[in-house]
């Protein structure tokens, strides 16, 4: 998605960055990692292959990412970064931890005959051991949330623009909507994500942040699937509030392809 290619976002907990060309040798040795592999459902690609991959996510409509990195310091705990101390070494290969995406697709039944429904779907990564447990995760989903919550009009704008959805379910949208959303009034129907039944770890974290098992067994997968209904500014600031993520900020990010 092109939103977000010139913005980032940063807090006192975390800092996230559009996923640009020189992140790609350090995503790729991330996703050697057998068992990064495994809890992110990949196949591991060549060096040449996670660059084209990261063209897409640069240029899919239905594909918005960042990459996420260690929290802008500046000396004062809890402080508000600045634009000025964003600079070219805040998302070097050294500050990164992982990375935050947001799939969008067309919900219109098994039978396609159901009124469409447009679904946002999350999946967070942070790569490296000795970066979990560090609240990375936890800044980074809220982070992300107040951003796709905030700017649900141009998200779902650009997706529907984008050319992948057909004329007659743009249609269908535009008579359907909600009263949220950009001028077309287009909203999400819900966000949603797919863990693993064994990652206790993960379904905690989304679980305390208001997302909801949709049955009590998993799917064949293995995974649960779980739901956030409200998507509400005032909930994810309160949460934000309640993860102790302050001075949260949208900063221009000048760095180009």
């Amino acid at each position: 998605m092109l939103l977000n290619a010139n913005i980032a976002l940063c807090s006192s907990k975390a800092l996230l960055v559009p996923y640009s060309s020189w992140h790609v040798p350090q995503y790729h040795e991330w996703m050697k990692d057998p068992e990064i592999q495994e809890a992110t459902a990949s196949e591991p690609l060549t060096l040449e292959e996670e660059y084209s991959m990261q063209r897409s996510w640069r240029q899919d409509a239905d594909k918005l990412t960042f990459i996420v990195c260690r929290a802008i310091t500046t000396g004062i705990e809890d402080d508000a970064p600045s634009q000025t101390e964003l600079q070219t070494e805040s998302d070097s290969p050294a500050t990164m931890v992982g990375d935050i995406n947001l799939f969008l697709r067309i919900d219109d039944g098994e039978e396609g005959n159901s009124p469409p429904r447009i679904i946002g779907e999350l999946e967070l990564m942070i790569a490296e051991k000795v970066n979990q447990r560090c609240g990375f995760g936890r800044a980074a989903l809220l982070m992300f949330m107040r951003y796709i919550i905030q700017n649900q009009g141009a998200i779902l704008d650009e997706f529907v623009g984008g050319g992948d959805v057909d004329v007659e379910t743009v249609r269908k949208l535009g008579t359907g909507v909600k009263t949220l959303g950009s001028s077309k009034g287009l909203s999400f129907e819900y966000l949603n994500v797919k863990i693993g039944q064994t990652n206790l770890r993960s379904l905690a974290l989304f679980e305390g942040l208001g997302f909801e098992r949709v049955s009590a067994e998993p799917n064949f997968f293995g995974e649960f699937e779980l739901r956030k209904m409200d998507l509400s500014l005032s909930g994810i600031d309160a949460a934000l509030e309640g993860a102790n993520v302050r001075g949260f900020i949208a900063l221009p990010y000048e760095r180009t392809e």
